[in-house]
């Protein structure tokens, strides 16, 4: 079934008004507060589901800031801690209301164990399949935990060993992606491409900071802000070890193909190919 929703996934550290202050100066690109203000452009209800986080107050307070700083007002905020609170009808109500359900960062291993299965992500889906304006919006781990294959720790070590990570179930808006944030900053890319190698019908996303995709119909991807995306694609694999490797030894891959993707740029996540053209007519006429 296509979803008839809109996905917006954020690599963390979109632009506040007060970070990233590097790209702001190194990148021509750069725009302020422009993901976060496609979340908000159209004026709608927004909820913002803080259960990734243990500090939601913090968390709370610097999204209100930033969005008064936008210029809009219509947000609130869901601070679900347990599973029984996901049962709530005031949240639930919440929730059938809003336009824009956004997650924010944190652990995306606590917003999956804490959500999943509850009326809460029963609606966020459903909404998500039926309904065209509804926007399912996520950064960090609330980037991470849309995935059907979620990581939720490990692979940190320089070399790439057999069993240095750990996988669970995320919510599946993206059935065929794994997704990765915070990409290029925290030297992440050995952790997905191992994510990959041990799920090759899954095709890696590595979003870098203040950097997000655009997802519509469930598949055309679309870049935006002003770091960059990592596409990893392992269907073509050839020679690796991981079958056969013991537990605490290296692997290695032959043909692991790789795709980077920068503001404009748009991919079908489906076939796994950049469009003709690559950079959209938007991105030209965006002045």
């Amino acid at each position: 079934m296509i979803p008839k929703g809109t996905l917006l996934i954020i690599g963390g550290a979109e632009h506040k008004g007060d970070n990233n202050l590097d790209m702001e100066t190194k990148n021509l690109e750069f725009k302020q507060f422009e993901i976060l203000k496609l979340l908000l452009k159209e004026k709608k209800k927004v909820e913002v589901i803080t259960t990734g986080s243990e500090i939601k107050q913090e968390v709370k307070k610097e999204y209100k800031q930033t969005f008064d700083k936008i210029g809009f007002n219509d947000t609130g905020f869901l601070p679900i801690e347990d599973k029984n609170e996901a049962r709530l009808s005031k949240y639930i109500n919440r929730i059938e209301k809003a336009n824009t359900i956004f997650f924010s960062g944190g652990d995306q291993f606590r917003l999956a164990t804490i959500l999943g299965g509850t009326p809460v992500t029963d609606i966020i889906l459903k909404r998500y399949f039926e309904e065209e304006d509804f926007v399912i919006a996520g950064t960090s781990a609330g980037a991470m935990v849309m995935s059907k294959i979620m990581i939720s720790g490990g692979g940190t070590n320089e070399a790439l060993l057999k069993n240095d990570i750990n996988t669970s179930s995320g919510f599946g808006l993206l059935e065929h992606c794994i997704i990765d944030t915070h990409f290029i900053k925290r030297g992440r890319f050995g952790r997905l491409a191992h994510a990959v190698i041990i799920n090759p019908e899954q095709l890696g996303v590595g979003l870098g900071e203040d950097t997000a995709l655009i997802v519509k119909n469930g598949k055309d991807a679309e870049c935006l802000g002003s770091g960059m995306v990592v596409i990893i694609d392992g269907s073509g694999i050839e020679q690796t070890n991981i079958a056969e490797v013991e537990a605490e030894y290296g692997v290695f891959v032959e043909n692991l193909k790789v795709h980077l993707l920068v503001k404009g740029c748009r991919f079908d996540l489906k076939t796994r190919t950049l469009a003709n053209p690559a950079i959209s007519q938007r991105k030209k006429n965006d002045g």
